[in-house]
């Protein structure tokens, strides 16, 4: 029988050098900044939508960067971790080794980042008298692309991989931990994908590989959105700051929202909410009504990026209101001074 899988290529390897403490996951991400800075600078260029020297920029990268680290990181250990243990041991939030081991910071967390970019922005927009709504809707515009290339640092760590799966291009990663062939649910997934066996073994199953779903819908199709879409519709009609930000929220939020039924939640945390049957086996899809963690906060960036949105835009109805009425005042007055004449 012809496996009805894939397996994870096994000539990946995650490290970029033997030997050395250099992952693919962390040059993807410094490809991601480079992507979304060059981007960045080429609106400011070419655009004209902001002046700011290159210098500056790069102030500004370094302020958002830090935001990112710290708030991926907090949002990390306070919602995914073991809490408890930070609070006694807040030393090793940000300490990038364990047992003489570099392993960098282990646990990040994409909402946390948001927001802590955000934070870091607005500190750099308070003190160099800069617009932060305009900057973000600058740097939003290009993140997207740069996102692409650190879901795929994901993908070459073999990590965040989805729930079982049974569809053909399900993939074999070699990390994830295998369930036991006494479960009749694994047996039947496994005979059903002619997968071999040995009763008693564990069996490594079939998974989602939800890094490059993400890399796709949350990368590449919203970077085309937000570049060619959104941007040109902000341009053309004169559409306020913040504009094209309250699209990344809702674009990105939407996506992820619904790829999270492919992903397994965490263990030790589960579903937050569970109205679906047989919610208990979170290693596969049940039902659209359990929902995760990580849906949730996805909730939160689709009603913050809806209620940006519907601020910026009745704001901008009420002031073209009164900038017609202002006319329309200025015209009776003239019109009423030449009958006096």
């Amino acid at each position: 029988m012809i496996p009805l899988y894939i397996e994870y290529p096994g000539w990946m390897d995650p490290f970029v050098i033997d030997g050395l403490p250099i992952r693919w996951y962390a040059v993807m991400y410094l490809v991601a900044f480079f992507i979304a800075y060059v981007l960045f600078r080429y609106q400011a260029k070419h655009d004209g939508v902001i002046e700011i020297s290159e210098d500056e920029s790069q102030t500004f990268f370094f302020y958002a960067i830090i935001g990112l680290l710290i708030g991926a990181r907090l949002f990390s250990v306070l919602f995914y971790s073991d809490s408890l243990y930070y609070l006694t041991h807040p030393w090793m939030i940000f300490w990038p080794f364990r047992n003489g081991r570099f392993i960098g910071l282990p646990g990040m967390s994409y909402h946390g980042g948001v927001v802590g970019a955000f934070a870091g922005g607005l500190i750099y927009a308070k003190r160099h008298n800069q617009r932060i709504l305009k900057l973000t809707d600058i740097v939003v515009a290009g993140i997207p692309l740069g996102y692409t290339f650190g879901r795929l640092g994901n993908f070459f760590n073999a990590e965040l991989y989805g729930r079982v799966t049974e569809v053909s291009w399900g993939m074999v990663f070699p990390t994830a931990p295998g369930f036991p062939s006494s479960y009749k649910w694994v047996r039947d997934i496994a005979d059903r994908l002619g997968m071999q066996y040995i009763p008693g073994d564990l069996i490594n199953l079939p998974r989602h590989p939800s890094q490059l779903y993400e890399a796709l819908f949350e990368g590449i199709i919203l970077f085309f959105i937000l570049w060619f879409i959104i941007r040109p519709i902000k341009k053309r009609k004169s559409m306020p700051d913040g504009f094209v930000f309250s699209f990344y929220l809702i674009g990105y939020g939407l996506f992820r929202f619904f790829i999270e039924y492919c992903r397994q939640p965490d263990e030790g945390i589960g579903y937050v909410i569970a109205l679906g049957k047989e919610s208990s086996n979170i290693a596969v899809f049940q039902s659209f009504l359990n929902i995760s963690e990580g849906q949730i906060f996805c909730l939160l960036m689709i009603a913050a990026g809806a209620a940006l949105l519907s601020f910026l835009l009745i704001r901008r109805n009420s002031y073209g209101k009164d900038d017609c009425r202002g006319k329309a005042g200025k015209t009776a007055g003239k019109t009423e001074r030449r009958k006096n004449r």
